[in-house]
């Protein structure tokens, strides 16, 4: 599985909702993730330039995208990034690779 990083803001039409009725949205996110075959590690509400932070895992990108389309589609999240995590061993093996394929690349000039 591959892991996804995933942010985005709330729209005014949300934010109005969660304030006449208060709602966990992991609790509510979870059974979208899971629909296209993937696991919510972990969401959180975060402050800066977003309003939320999802931490996914899915089988590649094709699966998690078309549960993100749900949610962008309702109108209540907006500024969605999702970005691919690679864990520290995943990244020592593009290394190892990366070295393994180097001496055999031209640069131009």
């Amino acid at each position: 599985m591959a892991t996804y990083i995933v942010t985005g803001n709330y729209t005014v039409q949300a934010i109005q909702g969660m304030m006449a009725n208060p709602s966990d949205r992991a609790a509510a996110v979870k059974p979208l993730v899971e629909a296209v075959g993937g696991k919510l590690i972990a969401y959180y509400a975060t402050t800066g330039e977003t309003d939320f932070l999802m931490i996914c895992e899915a089988a590649d990108g094709e699966d998690i995208v078309p549960a993100l389309m749900v949610a962008g589609a309702t109108g209540t999240v907006s500024n969605m990034k999702t970005v691919r995590g690679y864990s520290s061993e995943e990244f020592m093996e593009a290394q190892k690779k990366a070295g393994g394929i180097a001496a055999k690349f031209k640069p131009a000039g």
